[in-house]
């Protein structure tokens, strides 16, 4: 039989994991006649006792697995670790809380039996999320489809299924500033998709607010476009020009009225404005050049604390 690994990133999920266990074992016992499993627990620095039931879990069932990280880096590095230590032929990255359906990885493992690579599940109702979360989530995206060479899929999250193929490929893409959505799109393979309704959250809190969410955002623009960087340049050049064209009027109307003080006013205005043209240009900047800043260190992207009851060695 062929191993699947289901990997679960988890941050502060304590009162979902036994849930997310029971659903996980009762959808696998549908497929056991062909499919051996692994469910992979990350967890991602958690201060509730999370790892503790991810321990009680693996006490009671050894196809549970677990990765405790050192610290909280982030879901995208925890899902990082999951590719790393993943074991199975395949492998399903989904959320713990519950909005992506465990129901839905038979039929995913259909499709990964029909010769596709990576399957993913598309959203089509997003219940518990406010209407300005979806409005602004459909006009990025629609903005990062114009701007990006690489196609990012509205709607399609992490909730999918990757050949060992995929799961190779993506080990080897290391960089600190990871943008997950658009690296799938980026390295290719055979792609299909599926749909899916994303319920709330079973228990819990959200730990996405508009703040990470607008980071997240950033991280997707710098990391697969230097569109802003061309704004940046199309936007001085245009400002400059106006500039050099503003400054002829005032040399001919001092020409014809003889008056060489143009305005305090309009002298205050322009200035303002190129400051305020020239200080976002230099944070466009700045954002890849921090970015450049982080990825030149070449450090790893996480540490373990534990492995499997194990404390694993830095190498």
């Amino acid at each position: 039989m062929k191993l699947l690994t289901i990997s679960v990133p988890a941050y502060n999920e304590s009162e979902v994991l036994p849930h997310l266990y029971d659903r996980i074992k009762e959808v696998m016992a549908t497929v056991s006649d062909r499919y051996d499993y692994e469910l992979l627990f990350i967890n991602d620095g958690s201060s509730d006792n999370s790892v503790q039931i991810m321990k009680e879990l693996r006490a009671k069932d050894p196809r549970v697995s677990y990765v405790d990280l050192a610290r909280n880096y982030g879901k995208e590095v925890a899902m990082a670790a999951g590719f790393d230590y993943a074991k199975g032929d395949a492998m399903v990255t989904m959320d713990a809380d519950l909005q992506h359906p465990p129901e839905l990885i038979p039929e995913m493992l259909l499709l990964w039996e029909q010769g596709y690579e990576d399957v993913y599940a598309k959203r089509k109702i997003r219940e518990g999320e406010t209407w300005l979360k979806k409005y602004t989530s459909k006009k990025y995206y629609q903005l990062l489809q114009k701007m990006s060479k690489t196609p990012v899929l509205p709607d399609a999250g992490d909730f999918r299924l990757l050949d060992r193929r995929c799961i190779d490929a993506l080990k080897k893409l290391r960089e600190t500033q990871r943008y997950s959505k658009g690296l799938y799109s980026w390295m290719g393979f055979k792609k299909v998709e599926i749909e899916f309704d994303a319920a709330p959250r079973l228990a819990g809190e959200t730990k996405w607010n508009y703040g990470s969410l607008f980071n997240l955002a950033l991280e997707g623009m710098t990391s697969f476009t230097t569109t802003p960087l061309k704004i940046s340049s199309i936007l001085g050049f245009i400002v400059s020009i106006a500039a050099f064209v503003y400054m002829i009027y005032i040399f001919i109307a001092t020409l014809v009225t003889g008056n060489a003080v143009a305005g305090f006013p309009t002298l205050l205005i322009v200035i303002l404005f190129l400051g305020g043209i020239q200080l976002i240009s230099i944070g466009i900047i700045g954002e890849y050049l921090g970015r450049i800043f982080n990825e030149v260190k070449g450090r790893p992207l996480y540490f373990v604390e534990e492995y499997n009851d194990e404390r694993e060695p830095i190498k």
